[in-house]
């Protein structure tokens, strides 16, 4: 293979490499226009529709991420980690970033939370389905989270929904 020939290949290739990315790079969270909010308060209402006139759904407490799917006026149409879906005044979320455990619903079993981002590390606590953390810190496959309580520590990211 001559000079130029090994030029054009290496070329098709870092092309082809290019449009790869370019296709799969949109997929990957924040970058796909996926927008992610957090409730700011306790007891706060998610609606049927995008008033107060709407029958109320869940109460959230601080912290619930919510993945936002629409908007109308001063509400945000948003889905939580079991697609349920509502409306949320914009006033009542955050951009603060939080995760919440998907992990083992309908089961007692609970998730370690460890000292450090491996299964190598020491145990400092557990947590069932459901239960808020705010993100501190994203790891290679692992987060640091820190319950409203103080607990502080590791989780494996899959565990987790959110941001």
């Amino acid at each position: 293979m001559g000079c130029n020939n090994r030029k054009k290949e290496t070329k098709r290739i870092s092309c082809m490499l290019l449009l790869l990315l370019l296709l799969i790079w949109p997929l990957s969270g924040q970058a796909s226009g996926i927008t992610m909010v957090s409730v700011a308060g306790e007891k706060v209402n998610m609606r049927k529709g995008p008033s107060e006139q709407y029958p109320i759904i869940w109460e959230l407490g601080n912290g619930f991420p919510l993945q936002v799917i629409g908007s109308q006026g001063n509400w945000l149409k948003v889905s939580d980690f079991e697609n349920d879906v509502g409306w949320i005044y914009k006033e009542l979320v955050s951009r603060k970033p939080h995760l919440i455990v998907k992990a083992n619903k309908d089961s007692k079993a609970r998730i370690n939370i460890r000292s450090g981002p491996g299964t190598n590390y020491k145990i400092v606590g557990k947590a069932e389905y459901g239960v808020v953390f705010e993100t501190l810190q994203r790891g290679e496959g692992w987060v640091k989270v820190r319950h409203e309580q103080g607990l502080t520590g590791w989780i494996k990211r899959s565990l987790m929904w959110g941001w």
